[in-house]
């Protein structure tokens, strides 16, 4: 026995060390690619010397003799820090994912490759401005001598991710950084998503109920929007969507996850320094690292900090001495889907105003990792290209003998929105950031600007000129042969809206409807927000003057102005009612989750138990009031639709009746919703928390998903790649923690404002602002995940355009001299 046991633990203690050693090697490798930011190089692009100056929260500060340079070195930088980020990006834009991934991707591939997305970049280097063309070239020879720097030195390949897929990597273009804005778009777009929903729910309801569960926003609304099944009487009732979980590479969002904002500005008579203030925190999906890079770059117009998209050269977010600007997603229906009728004689035809006329077409090979290539047949339309049924659920609203094909403002080809950018960064005053912005394509934002006087609001991003006799106003695929379903080109720049100086004082935008128009002036009748903006309008009513305080107080606010105008409504009927229970019984638990609720102040605080009790309650409310008239397409509103909600329980043009289940013989009562959905909600609670409700903490549902996109859901490795933190907040709460919405962790902190800034013009030098995850790309390096920490607390990091003052504190100083 003892012979056995000495053999056992020779054994154990030989893998125990073959495990160490493993682990050593593999950690020596990953290590190789951590860049030392207190380096020299010898570079060929440059025309004089480029100091990257790395203050103590690794945002590099880029200085050089010309633009050109300080590009150049903005490149560099971002390689360094971000390589795998934004080959990943380039690769998704290219259509060229299964290259690495196999058969998983292909669908992912397929979908760009038809929209052509990569070749519409191409065709639009050309269109930019020749400052704006020569930046991107100076980037792109910044991003590829630190290539050449990995090539030579043996610098781990650059990332450590390319130790586990191919280390091949193509030389950066200018066209992959006008990809990256065109792939943002398709990441941000949601009204395909709408359109088809819409029309689904169209196929499953009358009108009126449809105008229930999508219901407008405020504001005056349609009152003619045809039946989709009249305008396509052979379009399936009913036809089952894809239902495969959606890949973490994919670029299209789901419709409830495809971007938000804030942005809010003051004047200088509203604030109490006697300057502007701004404030921006654009909402995108979370993951590792975030999608935000931080940057100052010291051009000839002057400094300008803020935030970048790696890949890109431009400050998106940010403020120079003279001029802030924030972004926030406009909403504007910039999409339109038709259906397009099949010649029966020629299946390479469809029908237009004026016959049939053939397709363009053209083939596109994808490259499988592991499996023989797919070759797929691209095709457009005049109205543009032609997507398969299995994209976006086209399927389920295309009738026999038809195709879809989808009209996009960000498939232009002659595309000036970098050019726009670029200028905007060097724009002195507002009037010269809307004039700069004249040229942005797409995707539309609605861009905050405030200079040291003026503050102003002006949605950017071309708009299609729709004819007034558009058959379904935009909301629904429509017969793409019907000259009046078609775009007649753009509406002039001065139709988008503005807002300048207005007289209160303060302006802003939580992706609530602009303003009310007519269509096709409209803008969208689909808006991001009509929850957060009540809260916003109540914090800047209840100052007479603002702060940088207050605005960064408005920013981090959890109070969730949905909780306030619900909870009163479904719980009317069951405050403080019924017989007293004995202790363990669900009418026992019902009450304590009532009393709890009854006494909190809708406050979305990651330490309380009764968010989590509101928020499954709403989630088990939602589902009993549609499953019985939607079936599995119910399964689409993942999300509770607080319009829905209250039009039910007010009893809104008769829309109580979804409260009665269609196939019970009874007829069932909001309050019998309410109460049994309450039962619902307590025992999911029971199964996945325990009993205790005075114990339940929202933020232990409520964690931020800042997963990496590919190593993510990887044994063991997650654990290294992965950031969680426990938030607060909730889909309607100014600090917006946009929920997953399905099983298994339905309450996960999905998508969110993974970068805050705040610049205040009376004392720019007091700006702040910070991203949800770190600098560095690096799973290894210190800075992945540093500013996460202060990310979740609320804190911000400064934002100063003082050199002297990133030198104090710099992590490290690279240099680049000429070679």
């Amino acid at each position: 026995m003892a012979l056995l046991f000495r053999w056992l633990l020779r054994i154990f203690s030989g893998l125990l060390f073959l495990g160490l050693a493993a682990l050593a090697i593999a950690y020596w490798f990953a290590a190789r690619s951590l860049p030392d930011y207190d380096a020299s190089f010898r570079v060929e692009g440059v025309e004089g010397p480029v100091e990257i100056v790395r203050d103590n929260a690794n945002v590099p500060h880029v200085f050089g003799e010309t633009d050109a340079d300080v590009f150049y070195g903005l490149g560099f930088a971002q390689a360094q820090d971000r390589l795998w980020q934004m080959t990943m990006l380039r690769r998704t834009a290219q259509g060229r994912l299964s290259e690495l991934f196999g058969q998983r991707t292909v669908a992912i591939d397929s979908l760009v490759r038809r929209l052509d997305l990569y070749n519409a970049a191409v065709r639009s280097v050309e269109d930019q401005t020749p400052e704006a063309r020569a930046a991107l070239e100076a980037y792109a020879d910044g991003v590829n001598a630190w290539l050449e720097q990995v090539n030579a030195g043996a610098r781990g390949r650059g990332a450590p991710e390319f130790w586990l897929f191919s280390p091949q990597i193509a030389p950066w273009q200018p066209a992959d950084s006008l990809a990256i804005i065109k792939l943002m778009g398709l990441q941000l777009s949601s009204h395909v998503q709408s359109e088809v929903l819409r029309a689904r729910t169209s196929l499953a309801l009358p009108d009126a109920r449809v105008r229930d569960i999508l219901p407008d926003a405020p504001g005056n609304g349609i009152t003619a929007l045809p039946d989709y099944a009249a305008l396509f009487p052979d379009a399936p009732r009913y036809a089952k969507a894809d239902d495969a979980p959606r890949d973490s590479l994919s670029p299209v969002m789901p419709r409830s996850l495809a971007g938000a904002s804030n942005a809010w500005a003051a004047a200088p008579s509203r604030a109490a320094a006697g300057g502007t203030l701004l404030a921006n925190d654009p909402h995108l999906g979370f993951t590792a690292p975030s999608i935000w890079y931080l940057a100052r770059l010291e051009l000839d117009s002057g400094g300008v900090i803020g935030a970048t998209i790696p890949g890109v050269p431009t400050i998106l977010l940010g403020r120079s001495a003279e001029l802030g600007w924030g972004l926030t997603s406009s909403y504007l229906d910039d999409q339109d889907l038709h259906i397009e009728k099949v010649n029966p004689d020629n299946s390479e035809e469809v029908l237009t105003p004026e016959g049939y006329k053939p397709l363009e077409t053209r083939t596109s090979i994808i490259e499988v990792a592991g499996a023989e290539p797919v070759t797929l047949t691209l095709r457009w339309s005049e109205n543009g290209p032609i997507l398969p049924g299995s994209q976006y659920d086209l399927g389920t609203v295309t009738p026999p003998g038809h195709v879809a094909s989808l009209s996009w403002t960000v498939l232009t080809a002659n595309d000036t929105s970098y050019s726009a950018a670029f200028d905007l960064m060097r724009a002195k005053s507002v009037e010269e950031g809307i004039a700069a912005s004249e040229t942005f394509i797409g995707p539309s934002q609605n861009l905050t600007l405030a200079d040291g006087e003026s503050i102003a609001l002006k949605m950017i991003g071309a708009m299609p000129r729709r004819a007034d006799a558009h058959q379904s106003k935009g909301r629904m695929p429509t017969p793409g042969w019907l000259s009046r379903n078609r775009w007649q080109g753009r509406l002039p720049y001065a139709s988008n809206p503005e807002f300048v100086d207005p007289t209160g004082g303060i302006l802003g935008n939580t992706n609530n409807k602009l303003l009310d128009r007519p269509f096709p002036l409209h803008v969208s009748y689909n808006w991001g927000d009509t929850q957060r903006i009540q809260r916003w309008r109540r914090l800047m009513q209840n100052r007479e003057v603002h702060t940088r305080e207050s605005f960064i107080e408005a920013q981090l606010d959890t109070v969730s102005p949905t909780a306030r105008s619900l909870l009163p409504l479904i719980a009317a009927d069951l405050w403080f009612t019924g017989e007293a229970a004995p202790d363990g019984t669900p009418a026992r638990q019902r009450q304590r989750a009532l009393s709890l609720l009854a006494e909190w102040n809708g406050e979305m605080n990651e330490h309380l138990p009764e968010p989590l009790i509101y928020a499954t309650w709403l989630r088990m409310l939602q589902e009993r009031l549609i499953r019985d008239d939607l079936g599995p397409l119910a399964d689409e509103f993942a999300h509770v639709e607080p319009l829905f909600i209250e039009r039910v329980f007010r009893d809104t043009g008769g829309a109580s009746a979804w409260c009665d289940v269609v196939q019970s013989a009874r007829t069932e009562t909001c309050e019998e919703m309410a109460r049994l959905s309450l039962d619902d909600a307590l025992i999911w609670l029971e199964e996945n928390y325990g009993r205790a409700l005075e114990s339940l903490r929202w933020g232990d549902a409520h964690q931020a998903t800042h997963d990496h996109q590919v190593l993510g859901d990887t044994p063991i490795l997650k654990w290294f790649v992965n950031i969680r933190q426990s938030t607060s907040g909730g889909d309607f709460t100014l600090q917006r923690g946009m929920t997953a919405g399905t099983e298994p962790e339905p309450f996960n902190n999905v998508h969110g404002a993974g970068y805050r800034g705040v610049y205040d013009f009376a004392d720019p030098e007091s700006s702040v602002f910070i991203t949800a995850t770190g600098q560095s790309g690096h799973p290894l390096s210190s800075h992945y995940d540093d500013l996460g920490e202060l990310w979740r607390r609320g804190e911000y990091i400064p934002m100063s355009l003082d050199p002297e003052l990133a030198r104090a504190g710099a992590v490290g100083i690279t240099h680049l001299r000429p070679r």
